[in-house]
């Protein structure tokens, strides 16, 4: 038994699916999760239905996700309806509680509108597609409005791949400002263990084994800054369809200290899980862990306080058993 008593955890990047998308999950289950897990604040990406790109939505949103002991920061979108083409007002939005702006799934790929995005200088959550083209584009753009005198701020989503990372890697080289994280099942899981039904499917999708190896160097050697769930639960029935049939995204939040800690010890999983997202997001961390770092668990799905059971992680043993007062 070794007994610690660590800060809590941010995450950056989670769906909680409503409004919209309530029987995958609402944001009472999504808190109910990331709470159970140790998070104290979770940043929730914008694509429900309606999309959070308005005052309306993120109040809605932020009006439910009262009465918890984890704060949900809203992520809202960076165009409207997710469109790529009209930005939204992100000084209204930020003054009402927006934290940061992203379009997930639907990236920007209109450089000026990328460039008007980060020209406001508010916090952009980039999801790239084509991983490592759009990487390279957008660091670009980046680097030109710093020689314009402008303070961007880019973080990049779920980093999967080893071109992406050193093309971000020789940014920050370049003494570029930029940060990024990864999710564990890019350091846990490659191509090589998808099956015939969507269990395993997420995007970006699993990479080669040369791709997981050079996301674990990179925690190492802090090109990587943030570890994030992209929690993203599905209806169960959907997720289990034939692979081409099921919907992208995993359940990440119960197990993501455990996998992480498994594969880069306590100091490093503290500095991706709560030190730098709350740098990045200007946060303070009030709120304190208990884990039992010995006790090892089994993985079982249906023992989630998130609405989808379905996890690739499935009767996995884990070390690193949170304890409730």
């Amino acid at each position: 038994m070794k007994i610690v008593e660590i800060p809590a955890f941010i995450d950056m990047h989670v769906h909680f699916r409503e409004p919209g998308f309530e029987y995958k999950e609402t944001i009472e289950t999504g808190l109910k999760s990331a709470q159970k897990a140790g998070y104290e604040i979770v940043c929730t990406m914008p694509n429900t239905k309606p999309v959070c790109d308005n005052l309306n939505t993120l109040n809605y949103i932020l009006e439910k996700s009262k009465g918890y002991s984890c704060k949900l920061y809203p992520v809202c979108a960076v165009t409207k309806n997710l469109n790529s083409e009209e930005l939204v007002d992100f000084e209204t939005l930020s003054n009402a509680g927006a934290k940061a702006f992203s379009n997930d799934g639907l990236p920007i790929l209109n450089h000026s509108v990328f460039y008007n995005a980060l020209k406001s200088e508010k916090l952009i959550l980039s999801h790239l597609e084509d991983e490592t083209k759009e990487a390279i584009w957008q660091i670009q753009i980046f680097e030109e409005l710093t020689r314009e005198g402008f303070s961007p701020r880019l973080h990049f989503c779920h980093i999967s791949k080893k071109s992406t990372l050193e093309a971000i890697k020789a940014a920050k080289a370049r003494g570029l400002k930029i940060t990024c994280e990864t999710a564990p099942h890019y350091f846990t899981f490659t191509k090589e263990n998808v099956t015939d039904t969507g269990v395993f499917k997420m995007n970006p999708p699993l990479g080669e084994e040369s791709d997981r190896l050079f996301v674990i160097d990179s925690v190492k050697d802090g090109t990587i800054d943030v570890l994030s769930t992209d929690h993203a639960p599905h209806g169960n029935e959907e997720k289990l369809l034939p692979y081409d049939k099921s919907p992208n995204g995993i359940t990440g939040l119960e197990t993501a200290f455990s996998l992480t800690f498994a594969q880069f010890g306590l100091e490093k999983t503290l500095e991706l899980m709560s030190y730098n997202p709350a740098k990045i997001l200007g946060a303070e961390i009030k709120g304190k862990n208990k884990f039992d770092l010995d006790k090892t668990y089994t993985v079982h799905g249906a023992e989630f306080s998130s609405k989808c059971k379905v996890t690739p992680y499935e009767n996995m043993i884990l070390k690193g058993v949170k304890i409730d007062d």
